[in-house]
């Protein structure tokens, strides 16, 4: 059986069959170019539907996915028109594809769409995909951006019906000679674990305007939001979210409770040597164990622990919060969750009154200030703002790959890209026009 070598060259390309390759030039040191033209381009004016006349053909070179581990050139030969009718405003004109390549696009469509998803589904960095294809990385970059925007515009469906918003923060960018931070939030779906959107800064006027342009429908069923202690997110919930339980889970409060232990141990270690705590001294020797469950401790742990408290300690101060935290731990064990509820009370009006020790009375006061939304996960057991965080790990990974972003934009696609669940399935039928 004879076979066409044109017609073999053109299925080994793969650009359909209204694609017609004239060649191939392997140059040495240099990547591949294969040169294409259109075939049936309608000789017809696109403004006043005339009859058109050919000019001449422009070559237009644009990278293309790699072919047997080199980088490929697409080089197609444009032809250019002009209108018969004269009093047509076209003028001249050159043919268009965007199956082949966007305009002013320097990937062809394919690479664009393959490098979106290399970059966006897979997290890859930008440079890794123009190594592979041999060109910049903005030319990676642009294309990226432009068909990740298309994505998530065409990905109406992308959020769905949602019962838990999680708000937390997440470091964008440290800027100037002295790396100040700027914030940006992270608005999540807590059970699908999915992020919804980030928006610049972490200012409730931000957060609040994002709401208020979202549909009102949406808005309204949401039933619960989960916060990490931010007054600011709070603030957020009571303007935005009046009638969600709004949830704070015992790991951001055990966590201000291990804050506390450690300030206390500093403190009294200043107060008692005059100085930072050194590898020797006792209370710097305790201050891993005392952050560790008691319940994790081996018994001679434990009893190591209380020797360094009572030789580093003589207050008994830090011991005393120390108890004060496994209380509160111990209370988010209990099976009974109205009794457990009421203990945390009557512990929170406990330490507020405990005499001469300004940490635990502060987190009597934390404890006490954030009640309601506190004893609110004792109701909604299974809700806490891990999904929110895990999604923040996903964003990091994301400016990890990056090293960084410039503009919080880019920043912003290439989150929803990785970490926003959208449809991969849509963007093989996507086409854009720029």
């Amino acid at each position: 059986m004879e076979t066409d070598p044109t017609r073999a060259l053109e299925v080994v390309v793969g650009l359909g069959v209204n694609v017609a390759v004239d060649g191939v030039e392997d140059a040495e040191d240099g990547p591949l170019r294969v040169h294409v033209r259109k075939l049936g381009w309608p000789p017809r004016c696109d403004q006043c539907s005339d009859a058109t006349a050919p000019k001449d053909r422009t070559r237009v070179e644009l990278v293309d996915l790699a072919a047997f581990g080199r980088p490929t050139r697409l080089v197609w030969s444009k032809q250019r028109r002009s209108c018969r009718n004269p009093q047509c405003e076209a003028g001249s004109f050159t043919e268009q594809d965007a199956e082949l390549a966007s305009p002013r696009c320097r990937l062809t469509t394919r690479a664009g769409k393959w490098a979106t998803a290399q970059v966006g589904r897979f997290g890859r960095p930008v440079s890794d995909i123009a190594a592979e294809l041999g060109c910049s990385w903005h030319t990676v970059n642009d294309a990226v951006i432009a068909w990740g925007e298309a994505l998530l515009e065409a990905d109406v469906d992308r959020v769905g019906d949602t019962r838990i918003v999680g708000l937390d923060e997440t470091l964008a960018v440290r800027q100037g000679v002295f790396r100040h931070r700027v914030w940006a939030t992270t608005i999540a779906d807590v059970e699908q674990g999915q992020l919804i959107d980030m928006i610049e800064g972490r200012d409730a006027t931000a957060v609040c305007g994002w709401f208020a342009d979202q549909d009102p429908e949406w808005t309204k069923a949401i039933a619960a939001v989960t916060l990490d202690m931010s007054a600011t997110y709070l603030l957020v919930a009571n303007t935005v979210l009046p009638g969600a339980k709004q949830i704070v889970d015992r790991f951001h409060l055990i966590k201000w409770a291990n804050q506390g232990v450690d300030e206390c141990r500093r403190r009294i270690q200043n107060q008692t040597l005059g100085r930072r705590g050194r590898k020797h001294d006792p209370l710097y020797r305790a201050r891993r164990r005392l952050t560790i469950g008691a319940e994790r401790l081996r018994p001679d742990q434990t009893e190591r622990v209380e020797t360094l408290l009572a030789t580093g300690d003589p207050t008994g101060a830090l011991r005393q919060i120390w108890l004060a935290k496994e209380q509160l731990r111990a209370v988010f064990d209990r099976a009974d969750r109205g009794a457990a509820a009421a203990d945390l009370l009557l512990l929170a009006q406990a330490w507020m009154a405990a005499p001469r020790q300004p940490e635990l009375r502060k987190l009597g006061r934390t404890v006490w200030r954030w009640r309601t939304q506190i004893l609110n996960w004792f109701w909604w057991h299974q809700t806490s703002n891990g999904p929110t965080e895990a999604i923040n790990n996903l964003i990091k990974r994301v400016k990890r790959a990056a090293f960084g972003f410039r503009r919080f934009d880019h920043y912003r696609i290439r989150a929803l890209l990785y970490a926003g669940q959208p449809n991969w399935d849509l963007l093989p039928t996507l086409t854009i026009s720029r």
